[in-house]
C-alpha cells in the first residue's frame, strides 16, 4: 500500500509516517494543501490520508480539487479535530470516503486505511483498456489491436501500472516500489524490464505507446487520440 499524508503538525506526521511504515505502508508526505495536490495528481496512491486545517489551504479544498483533476478515482481518509456534523458533511461532500476525529488510535487509522483499499479494489474492473490496449488483470493476459502480447511477469506489472497511472505517467520510483517493494535491485533492473516491455509492446505497430518522461518515469501514449 502506497499512502499519501497531507498534514501540517510536524509531530502527528513523524508518528502515523513510522507506524504505518513499520506495518508496511509506504508514506509520501506533505505539509501544504499546494504540494499534497501536486503530488497527489503526478504520482499514483492507492490512498491519500488529508488533514481538515492546512496553512495553504483546507482539506476540503483538497479534497474537491484531487476529485475534480485527477484521472483515477483515489480513496480519501479526511483528518480532523472538528466532530461536528456540518463539518462531517462538508468532508463527505467535498469527496473524502471516510472521517476520522484527532485524537485517534494510530491502530485504528491503518485499519481504516486497509478497509477502504480493500473497498476501492473491490470495485477496480478485472479489464482495463486504453486505446487500442486492453489488459485483464485477474487472468494477467494483454492485448494491442487484439493481438496477443507475450508479457513476463514483471513486464506486465509495469503495464499494469502505467494503464492504472494513465494519462498520467508512472515514476521510476513507483514501479520500483510495485515490483520489488522495501527491496530493490542493487542494478538498474528497471531499465532491461522497460526494455523488454516495449520491444513487445510497440514491436510491428503503428506507433510506439511507451514513452520516456524525462527526470520521471514512463507515460503511455496513444498517439494522435493523446494529441486530440
Amino acid at each position: 500500500m502506497k499512502v499519501l499524508l497531507i498534514e501540517d503538525n510536524a509531530v502527528l506526521a513523524r508518528q502515523v509516517s513510522e507506524f504505518l511504515g513499520d506495518n508496511g505502508v509506504v508514506v509520501d508526505y506533505a505539509m501544504t494543501a499546494r504540494h499534497g495536490t501536486q503530488l497527489a495528481l503526478n504520482e499514483t496512491y492507492d490512498l491519500v490520508i488529508v488533514d481538515v486545517m492546512l496553512p495553504d489551504s483546507n482539506g476540503f479544498e483538497v479534497t474537491k480539487s484531487i476529485r475534480e483533476k485527477s484521472a483515477i478515482y483515489i480513496p480519501i481518509l479526511m483528518l480532523t479535530a472538528r466532530d461536528a456534523i456540518a463539518d462531517k458533511t462538508e468532508g463527505f461532500t467535498s469527496g473524502a470516503d471516510d472521517y476520522l476525529t484527532k485524537p485517534f488510535d494510530l491502530h485504528e487509522l491503518l485499519l481504516r486505511c486497509q478497509s477502504l483499499c480493500r473497498r476501492h479494489q473491490l470495485y477496480q474492473p478485472k479489464v482495463l483498456k486504453v486505446g487500442p490496449l486492453t489488459l485483464d488483470s485477474v487472468a494477467r493476459v494483454a492485448h494491442r489491436n487484439g493481438r496477443l502480447l507475450h508479457l513476463g511477469q514483471i513486464p506486465f506489472q509495469i503495464l499494469e501500472t502505467l494503464v492504472e497511472a494513465y494519462p498520467q505517467p508512472a515514476s521510476r520510483a513507483l514501479l520500483i516500489h510495485r515490483i520489488w517493494g522495501d527491496e530493490p535491485p542493487e542494478t538498474d533492473a528497471l531499465k532491461s524490464h522497460i526494455y523488454q516491455l516495449r520491444h513487445i509492446l510497440d514491436k510491428g505497430f503503428d506507433y510506439p505507446m511507451l514513452k520516456t518522461v524525462t527526470s520521471l518515469g514512463y507515460r503511455l501514449d496513444l498517439g494522435a487520440a493523446d494529441e486530440a
